[in-house]
């Protein structure tokens, strides 16, 4: 649960996106078996970035 909050408050800090937008997108990574906080945020900016 702390690496999705990790994860959360840096992809937010970085691009400024909406909070909830973002919860869910690392929610669902984290319940795919991504556990690591680096690892999230990394695939949460790439992400956005695409889109």
């Amino acid at each position: 649960m702390e690496a999705q909050k990790i994860a959360v408050d840096a992809v937010v800090a970085l691009t400024d996106c909406d909070r909830d937008a973002v919860a869910s997108f690392i929610r669902r990574l984290y319940l795919e078996g991504v556990r690591d906080p680096k690892r999230l945020t990394f695939r949460g900016l790439q992400a956005l970035a695409r889109a």
